[in-house]
């Protein structure tokens, strides 16, 4: 089998790239229609390929025959979080045939590595297996999940007998702050072992402080037997840093964030929150709803499946020098 001609992705290899994104995405859209049809346009795919190219990505495409059949474009993103990094972002590969990747990957990721940039992330369409084949067969493993749904036609769901959803209050920013620091806490844990940033609980007292007035977020809270025990968080899609391009679908609401405390977990507390935010989504009048979870999560990668979220996009990951 003849292998293609892997180069470094210039400016004007764009246009082809954004046509081979629109076909990309023309197929997931097959297996997955609620994502934003905007992008089966080669014009808006490769207006985002162009931005991320001036973000200051880098790459490679494959070229067939004068032809490019494949393209990989990766970029750094200054968050510590992450480590010295580069992301491959939604709109940031598509490939004629999955097995050209590791082509691609072969060419691109020593510019990265020069740069001391070795944890590498990746976001994959779910649908598409051989891709993701592909790509475990490059060193990664799965890490998080992005979920879609549609937005619930019948609203009405069962609280579990003890709890109580409500809309969270001034004075429940103790028990919210202390929420905060839960799911960074948990996601430390095993089998997650999850190195993000523990806030302090004055940092968290402080942002709610700031934030429980804003009315582009609705804030629920559980309590069972007088106490807040539970929080979550549904917003508008677009207030996500994490859901950009061809990930983002459109009017899309957001389950941007939930926790139970760990004494309260079995109560059937997070699910309820779950289904409140979801409701909320189609009292808002959002076409879907959206989430996202860390795969080795227990908790979540369990319970938001069971609230109908289907896998949209896989995001995988790569640490190098192990």
């Amino acid at each position: 089998m003849t292998r293609p001609t892997i180069r470094p992705f210039t400016p004007d290899d764009v246009p082809a790239a954004g046509r081979l994104l629109a076909g990309r995405h023309a197929a997931h859209r097959r297996a997955e229609p609620l994502l934003d049809a905007r992008f089966e346009d080669p014009a808006t795919a490769a207006a985002e390929i162009a931005s991320a190219l001036a973000a200051g990505g880098t790459g490679a495409v494959a070229v067939e025959d004068g032809a490019v059949t494949g393209y990989l474009l990766g970029q750094s993103k200054p968050a510590p979080v992450w480590g010295a990094n580069a992301w491959v972002e939604s709109a940031g590969q598509a490939v004629a045939e999955a097995e050209v990747v590791r082509d691609l990957y072969a060419v691109a990721a020593p510019v990265w590595v020069e740069r001391d940039l070795d944890a590498h992330y990746v976001l994959v369409p779910a649908h598409d297996k051989e891709l993701v084949d592909a790509w475990f067969r490059l060193g990664f493993g799965q890490q998080h999940v992005h979920g879609i749904r549609e937005v619930p036609v019948d609203t009405t769901y069962q609280v579990p007998a003890g709890l109580q959803i409500r809309a969270a209050e001034r004075a429940d920013i103790p028990v919210l702050a202390e929420l905060d620091l839960e799911l960074p806490a948990h996601q430390s844990l095993a089998p997650t072992f999850s190195a993000g940033e523990m806030p302090t609980l004055e940092e968290a007292v402080a942002d709610w402080e700031e934030s429980i007035d804003d009315e582009g977020f609705r804030y629920l809270v559980a309590e069972h037997a007088g106490r807040v025990v539970g929080a979550a968080v549904g917003c508008a899609l677009e207030k996500s840093s994490s859901h950009t391009g061809p990930a983002r679908p459109e009017h899309a609401g957001f389950l941007g964030f939930a926790a139970v405390l760990p004494e309260a977990r079995g109560l059937g507390a997070g699910r309820a929150l779950g289904e409140a935010v979801l409701a909320w989504t189609s009292a808002e009048g959002f076409t879907s709803a959206v989430t996202d979870w860390r795969a080795t999560n227990l908790l979540s990668s369990r319970t938001w499946p069971r609230l109908g979220f289907r896998p949209s996009f896989l995001r995988l990951h790569r640490h190098l020098g192990y």
